[in-house]
């Protein structure tokens, strides 16, 4: 197990962030998905800049690092924030997953063009979300990335992993949370592989 602060300082662009919730809304998701994890968002860690979370969410709660607003929907925040957010207010286990090797410079400046044309995005309703979920199931050929008109956590984290690279081009409603645990065989491009879940330790301040 790391600490919040242990773990912020040793996760890079490209690592993994999953949450596991005990909410209705949580346990819907995880049932739907057939997934031990109801949501997912990716690191970005940029030279000096503080950690910042890749992610989306119904929420407003945190300023918006690339638009400077509070938005629902495709976010950029401050990673420890974020996960504090998570783990206090909507009652949440996290674990870290690191992507092995780092990501490189070419990486990272893929994940910076996809926050640009993404950022803001809304978030689908849960109907919506569900029934994208569902079709996505259904074997069709790729339309390529494309532009989401709405976007949740794991589509969010598969378009920017597969303008990274790491993933070869498939429809983005193919993902849920759960094909990011370890328990999903999800193959990686580019040589890369992640690790195993990594308990992180956040202190809460509600009972």
């Amino acid at each position: 197990m790391l600490t919040l602060d242990e773990a912020a300082k040793v996760t890079r662009t490209g690592d993994l962030w999953v949450f596991r919730g005990r909410s209705v809304p949580d346990r819907a998701i995880q049932t739907m998905t057939n997934s031990p994890v109801n949501h997912v968002g990716m690191a970005v860690v940029i030279e000096d800049l503080p950690p910042m979370m890749w992610h989306a969410e119904l929420g407003r709660s945190l300023p918006d690092l690339w638009s400077g607003t509070h938005q629902r929907g495709v976010q950029l925040h401050d990673l420890r924030e974020a996960v504090k957010v998570w783990a206090d207010r909507y009652d949440q286990r996290a674990w870290l997953r690191q992507l092995e090797p780092e990501a490189t410079r070419e990486m990272e400046d893929a994940a910076l063009r996809t926050i640009a044309r993404l950022d803001g995005t809304p978030f689908p309703s849960t109907a919506r979300m569900a029934a994208r979920w569902a079709r996505g199931r259904v074997p069709r050929r790729s339309r390529g990335e494309g532009t989401l008109e709405s976007a949740y956590c794991a589509e969010v984290v598969a378009v920017t992993y597969e303008a990274m690279g790491l993933l070869p081009g498939r429809r983005p409603n193919w993902y849920d949370p759960g094909r990011f645990w370890s328990g999903d065989d999800l193959e990686l491009l580019m040589g890369r592989r992640l690790g195993t879940e990594i308990t992180v330790g956040v202190e809460r301040t509600r009972p």
